[in-house]
């Protein structure tokens, strides 16, 4: 179904993090209203909203009077209830639909689907008691990564095997974990870098996708992605040719983040996806002609997307709640950079707090930067 939704209209974001803020700051520049459902009373989304609902993401009569009383519904991260949203769909206008939402929310769910649309991903298997771990094992053989199957981002709930020696030192954590929901095994990926894109698909199927990221994580957490380095034709293909294939099988309406392994002979694996805005895209703000949150709502209004063009290199670092103190200090050594300060109360360890963003002419530049930068460096190391 086409429909466009006129500005004016009201926009109901599930998710009131920073991701539904930012989406909320391109809906309202674009003339919409925003109402903004989320179980954190103080979530730093609500501060732009024009109407906010405080509730519990399973309960179904607040959700569905919230989705009933909106014009088009969409929702900014994926640990939200699926099923639930599914059922209500009937009863409300979302265009970005849930098929990419449920196959997302599993990684053993997510990895099979990818495998049926003949995506390449590392090995897996699914883990259920400790025996199955041990003839997993057998098979997918150590280093490998120990994951919740649902609820894990940012590093959390993983269990890294570097030998045989880690199953008996860390069995108490991964038993903890087991008493809690399914695991799932995966082979560690040998890889060169990691890289991200951002895809996009319109009512009218067209499919627009930003220029591929490198990233870099440390501990499980975003530290960098940098975007505007030359890629060979191949590799570029193999992972555009992916993220359509991704959108068109997913029938993506918006964006949605996708993660990539790039081993030393440029094999490329997708690690996961994310049907929503990403982290890894945030640059997007500064460095490109329309942002990851601007093509985004064009896509759930039914307007057609921008082509995209990127402006020139961009740079984007991390904000976490160890690094505020020193924000002032970076911000004058880079009085060029672009902060973006989320507003998310307690500046917790690890919690995510923020972004800034550098643009250059020159990609050689950013890079020098990021590598060599005494100040990035010390940055780099609260991490």
């Amino acid at each position: 179904m086409t429909k466009v939704i006129q500005p004016g209209a009201m926009i109901g974001i599930i998710g009131a993090g920073q991701l539904g803020k930012m989406l909320a700051q391109s809906a309202q520049k674009m003339g919409y209203k925003v109402a903004m459902y989320d179980p954190n009373p103080t979530s730093c989304g609500f501060a732009v909203a024009h109407s906010t609902t405080v509730a519990d993401f399973t309960d179904r009569e607040a959700l569905l009077k919230f989705v009933q009383s909106v014009d088009v519904v969409t929702y900014e991260f994926e640990n939200i209830d699926g099923d639930l949203l599914k059922e209500l769909e009937s009863e409300s206008y979302l265009p970005q639909g849930t098929n990419l939402l449920l196959n997302s929310q599993d990684r053993i769910k997510e990895k099979n689907w990818l495998n049926q649309q003949g995506i390449p991903t590392t090995d897996f298997a699914e883990v259920n008691s400790w025996t199955d771990l041990t003839e997993a094992i057998k098979t997918i053989n150590i280093p490998a990564i120990i994951k919740t199957t649902r609820f894990g981002y940012d590093g959390k709930g993983q269990v890294f095997l570097t030998d045989k020696s880690d199953l008996e030192a860390k069995q108490s954590d991964i038993e903890a974990l087991l008493k809690e929901q399914t695991l799932i095994l995966e082979a560690f990926c040998d890889f060169k870098y990691e890289v991200s894109v951002i895809v996009s698909q319109d009512l009218y199927g067209n499919i627009e996708i930003f220029p591929i990221s490198q990233n870099q994580h440390i501990n499980g957490v975003l530290y960098s992605s940098i975007v505007g380095a030359n890629y060979s034709e191949d590799l570029t293909d193999q992972i555009y040719d992916i993220a359509e294939k991704i959108a068109k099988a997913g029938k993506l309406i918006g964006v949605c983040g996708i993660e990539f392994f790039i081993t030393e002979d440029e094999e490329v694996f997708v690690n996961e996806i994310a049907p929503r805005p990403h982290n890894t895209g945030h640059y997007t703000i500064e460095a490109t002609n329309v942002s990851q949150f601007d093509q985004h709502i064009l896509g759930i209004t039914g307007r057609s997307l921008i082509n995209i063009r990127l402006f020139e290199p961009g740079l984007m670092i991390n904000i976490l709640g160890q690094h505020l103190p020193y924000v002032e200090k970076v911000s004058q050594q880079y009085p060029e950079a672009i902060y973006h300060i989320y507003d998310k109360g307690e500046a917790k360890k690890q919690r995510k707090m923020g972004h800034f963003t550098l643009t250059k002419p020159d990609y050689n530049q950013l890079e020098t930067m990021l590598y060599q930068s005494t100040s990035l460096k010390a940055w780099q190391d609260l991490f």
